[in-house]
């Protein structure tokens, strides 16, 4: 691992400058006590997204049990879960008017169900108050078991997601308490029951073009319907140093790649992020919806 740092190309931009409506969105989250993802985990396109009117919540706490090498959300000792919290996510989605909502959490280990109960009320009830919107859950994987996935099924889920995150040979290395083959099930698990599927892995950490191009032939064999793929940032010192800075053309040529094997929507560039302009991608794929 070679810790001198790789210097950022210019194509590595961040947005971090608020406008009227990300500042919105920022005041109607603080107001109702909640967390996103956009700011515990230090999201680039935390601009590109509330400026898009558009949010990922993390629910169920902002501590994670799983303590994984490239991730910036606090590990430790997660607070019980918050009763509240269904109410109150379904509450700012209503207030900020979102058409599209992507739902998403930490690892809770600590939880008998890995959390997948309490996942599922807030999916529910963030539907029940928002009829119109459409709701994506980015999910842990419930303590890797099937029972857990059972739980969870929904059909006010619209998109169902679990991130793999980095390609096999690394992925031992840097989520030592994953394990991919579980997360391929799990993703073929939720395909199986009707449900539209999608999953994001990162680049730059190491891995070889054949590591992708193996990665997206299991993606695409589990028939997941939308990837992404994103350049990895390295959030602090302490985290994995970034080992490559991918072009935008090669982005692209990866897009073609994932394309070329049969999964329908792949979304591959520098700044792109699991929820990035999540609604676009998901209004691209028009195909029918049956539970």
């Amino acid at each position: 691992m070679d810790t001198n740092q790789i210097r950022k190309p210019q194509w590595v931009r961040t947005n971090l400058k608020d406008s009227e409506t990300a500042k919105g969105v920022r005041q109607a989250l603080e107001g109702l006590g909640l967390n996103t993802i956009c700011v515990e985990g230090r999201c680039p396109n935390i601009g590109t997204c509330f400026n898009h009117g558009t949010a990922t919540f993390l629910i169920m706490g902002s501590i994670c049990t799983r303590h994984c090498l490239y991730c910036n959300v606090q590990a430790g000792r997660p607070e019980p879960l918050d009763e509240t919290e269904p109410q109150r996510v379904a509450e700012a989605v209503r207030k900020l008017n979102l058409k599209y909502v992507v739902l998403t959490s930490v690892t809770r280990d600590d939880l008998p169900d890995g959390g997948s109960q309490f996942f599922r009320q807030v999916v529910e009830e963030v539907k029940k108050r928002n009829p119109n919107t459409k709701v994506e859950a980015l999910v842990p994987d419930f303590k890797k078991d099937e029972e857990h996935w059972q739980t969870f099924i929904t059909p006010q889920l619209d998109v169902f997601a679990h991130n793999v995150e980095v390609v096999r040979p690394l992925f031992p290395k840097l989520r030592p308490n994953g394990d991919l083959d579980v997360s391929l099930n799990m993703l073929r698990f939720f395909k199986q029951h009707g449900f539209i599927t999608k999953t994001g892995f990162m680049i730059g950490v190491g891995e070889s073009m054949q590591d992708i191009e193996k990665m997206l032939n299991e993606l695409a064999n589990v028939g997941v319907d939308i990837v992404t793929i994103g350049q990895y940032l390295q959030p602090s010192k302490k985290h994995w140093p970034v080992q490559k800075y991918y072009t935008p053309e090669e982005f692209e040529q990866l897009a073609k790649m994932g394309q070329s094997l049969g999964i329908s929507a792949v979304v591959s560039g520098p700044m792109v992020r699991s929820s990035y302009l999540a609604d676009q991608y998901f209004s691209q794929l028009e195909q029918p919806h049956n539970h």
